[in-house]
């Protein structure tokens, strides 16, 4: 009994990175309300003597997230040594969260806040260009990432729910599956593990009256589903799908994505995304999330921003 007692628990280390604009703060508070001790912007160099601290067991340091970001290549090379020491630490169990959003969202975040670009403080360089050199740079990190989060197409309040149903304070089910729909024709959906391509079904894109609605529409969604082709697609798709998942958890993964694209990103994808997500929340006992990255995008409908 008093050896138990005794066993040290392993404190998390939550590293939280990614693209600047991408939404990286609002990460810190909605894991702040879940419990995590959090500090913002970090920089790299001093993540080991933070690890110290949380090593000495203190209580308030069971659980910390560190928002960092990357303004150079200084700081890229010394996040990288500084997290393959932190591995070797057997009492803190590291994770490290990716948030990413597509160039385009991202141009539009910084036009709406007028904030300057890290990577452009002086404004010699164009947004787009200061965008492109932060991918560079943070291409390693992301590679090995546990989760990447693509916050796109969500609100504020999308991402910490999303935030929220990853990391709740019981921590139950550690690997989930997000599966989202996309349009190819405003680019292909960067953080996917899995992409199928759903274009050659039959469009409601050509049916009048579909053609504004979604596939969360049922007259959409029975459309999609009502030929025998998806039927045929959906069945081989849905049992490979259930023989490949487990592996994944099995081989450690913590996070699938399995992306389903249309030209669009309206109609035949949302649709079987949708019935995606509902079928394998039954065949699973997994967090399964579904979100449609272009699905208002193309049907007019106004997301709030992030």
């Amino acid at each position: 009994m008093q050896s138990e007692e005794n066993e040290k628990v392993k404190s998390e280390l939550l590293v939280v990175t990614g693209l600047s604009g991408a939404g990286k703060s609002v990460v810190i508070q909605s894991l702040e309300d879940n419990g995590y001790f959090c500090v913002d912007n970090l920089p790299p160099i001093l993540l080991p003597k933070f690890v110290e601290l949380m090593e000495q067991g203190n209580p308030s340091l069971q659980k910390v997230a560190i928002a960092i970001d990357l303004r150079g290549k200084e700081f890229f090379q010394s996040l990288l040594k500084e997290l393959d020491e932190i591995r070797n630490h057997d009492d803190v169990e590291l994770d490290v969260m990716f948030i990413e959003a597509t160039t385009e969202r991202l141009i539009s975040r910084y036009k709406e806040t007028r904030r300057a670009h890290p990577l452009n403080r002086t404004g010699r360089k164009s947004l787009v260009k200061a965008i492109e050199e932060e991918l560079t740079l943070l291409d390693k990190v992301k590679s090995i990432a546990n989760y990447t989060i693509d916050t796109t197409g969500m609100t504020t309040k999308e991402l910490r729910q999303c935030i929220g149903d990853y990391f709740n304070k019981d921590h139950q089910e550690a690997f989930s599956i997000q599966v989202t729909s996309f349009g190819f024709k405003h680019g292909i959906q960067i953080d996917a593990d899995l992409v199928f391509d759903v274009r050659f079904l039959p469009n409601p894109y050509y049916v009048e009256e579909l053609r504004p609605l979604t596939g969360e529409d049922k007259d959409v969604y029975d459309y999609v589903m009502k030929w025998n082709e998806t039927q045929v697609f959906y069945d081989k798709l849905i049992d490979l799908l259930q023989f490949m998942i487990p592996g994944y958890k099995k081989e450690g993964k913590s996070q699938l994505v399995i992306a389903m694209g249309c030209t669009g990103g309206q109609h035949r994808s949302v649709a079987l995304a949708k019935r995606i997500a509902e079928d394998l929340r039954a065949r699973f006992d997994y967090n399964v999330y579904v979100h449609h990255r272009d699905m208002h995008m193309e049907s007019g409908e106004k997301h709030e921003t992030n």
